[in-house]
């Protein structure tokens, strides 16, 4: 299994370009989440049409862009380093993202910086890599891909369907970075989807800060797509994207950063009826109520175990997966218990934790009852081990079982993929070791599962 389980973290992009005589060239660097790794895609996009050559490599280029993470402490530091190395590298380097709006703390360490935006502010990169590196466009050479610049796969993409937040969560400041919620219009991202489909695309990850909330900001707008009408709302949209496919060429689409209000149960009948992907990424953070309250959740006073019984009768294959906060301020050992107990009864198939650490600017920096860091340390080991017990548990049970795949990667030793359980990068894997040398990547393939360990899966074709 990949070891990050962190689904804030997108993959590492994959991109080098090569280039033609006197065509410039930018260096990129990429950090921070999936939504992030989409921004990046979208700049991309923009400056490859008009001329530049990219590469992952500061060799050669004549920039570098270096699009910042800033949603946690650990995640600023590691943006303030991976400026610093592209500076010694380079030393032309242009700053964007959720950490740039911090640009004195950023200019009083690395003054020389060619330029600084926030996130989301493509012109103002575009503009920044103007001045620092002219275009020089071949109209006849530089041919740019119908779907854009892409940092994923080509068989998998990160589908953003809407920007910002309007939740207040007191360990958060992404709403002060990013602003409130900006839902697409539907028809734009089922324009979207399908153009990437039409590209090669075989999994779409429906991604945002709440995909629960998508179109609340447009009151829900119907539009016209293939001549139906689509609500601006996310059951509306997962219909249209489930609509992609066919059962020669299937399309799956996964859901992240599915909040719990009432309406996400008529999303589970599309996943019990084969539309979409029967898996949904829950940030449900924590268990305990007193503790959700004192994050300020939404949704925190709904009963999530009676949800979750309600979406496994409807659809008894539903892969949920998490993500907890241990050691938030004011955690007791009971609260922290409880915690435990719930996830024991709920039985999640795909849990990840982090440690609580102070954000600058947070609300919650300023709550009593700091949790000490070899406890938060303890706690967090105790929380791995029981998410992995019920893991391992559940995997045990999948041996003899066949399911669909989707290959990702192939060498001489075997096929990596995954089943409709496991989103990239953050869940498992399905390992096949005989007979896979005439797969492709982006394909689809039945396996029998004979092996199984603690979030991994072992399989043989047919």
């Amino acid at each position: 299994m990949n070891n990050n389980q962190r689904p804030d973290l997108a993959p590492l992009p994959k991109l080098r370009d090569t280039a033609r005589a006197g065509q410039p060239k930018l260096g990129l660097v990429s950090l921070g989440c999936p939504k992030a790794l989409v921004d990046s895609e979208r700049i991309l996009t923009r400056l490859r049409a008009e001329g530049y050559a990219i590469t992952d490599d500061y060799s050669g280029a004549e920039a570098v862009i270096v699009n910042t993470c800033g949603f946690l402490d650990s995640a600023k530091a590691e943006s303030m380093a991976a400026i610093g190395e592209a500076i010694a590298e380079n030393g032309r380097v242009i700053v964007t993202g959720c950490f740039g709006v911090e640009d004195e703390r950023i200019r009083a360490e690395h003054p020389n910086i060619l330029a600084i935006t926030g996130p989301h502010q493509y012109e103002s990169v575009i503009d920044a890599v103007h001045q620092a590196v002219p275009p020089n466009p071949d109209p006849f050479i530089d041919l740019m891909p119908s779907a854009g610049v892409k940092l994923t796969p080509r068989h998998y993409a990160y589908l953003k369907i809407s920007e910002g937040c309007n939740h207040k969560c007191k360990f958060c400041i992404i709403p002060d970075l990013r602003g409130k919620l900006a839902s697409r219009p539907v028809h734009a991202v089922l324009r979207e989807a399908e153009k990437l489909v039409d590209n090669g695309v075989r999994e779409l990850l429906v991604i945002s800060q709440d995909s629960s909330a998508y179109g609340l900001d447009r009151k829900y707008e119907p539009h016209l797509w293939r001549d139906e009408e689509y609500r601006t709302h996310i059951v509306d949209l997962a219909r249209g994207l489930g609509s992609l496919g066919s059962k020669d060429n299937p399309v799956w689409t996964r859901l992240h950063y599915v909040y719990p209000y009432p309406h996400v149960r008529d999303l589970v009948p599309l996943m019990a009826e084969g539309t979409i992907l029967p898996y949904m990424d829950i940030p449900f953070q924590h268990a305990h109520p007193d503790v959700l309250s004192r994050m300020a959740r939404p949704a925190k006073n709904a009963k999530t175990l009676e949800e979750i019984k309600a979406w496994r009768a409807i659809c008894p294959d539903i892969i949920l997966r998490s993500t907890f906060i241990v050691g938030y301020p004011g955690e007791t050992e009971a609260e922290f218990q409880f915690l435990l107990d719930w996830l024991d009864e709920a039985q999640l198939d795909r849990v990840g934790a982090f440690q609580y650490e102070n954000v600058e600017g947070a609300r919650a920096n300023a709550l009593s009852d700091h949790v000490p860091a070899e406890i938060k340390e303890e706690r967090f080991h105790r929380f791995m081990e029981k998410a992995q017990a019920i893991s391992e548990a559940k995997l045990q049970r999948k041996i003899g079982t066949k399911m669909d795949v989707i290959i990702d990667t192939i060498d001489n030793e075997g096929a990596v993929a995954r089943s409709k359980a496991d989103a990239p990068e953050i869940d498992g894997n399905v390992f096949i070791d005989e007979g896979f040398e005439t797969l492709k990547e982006g394909q689809i393939v039945s396996v029998t599962i004979d092996e199984a360990s603690e979030y991994d899966l072992w399989g043989k074709l047919g």
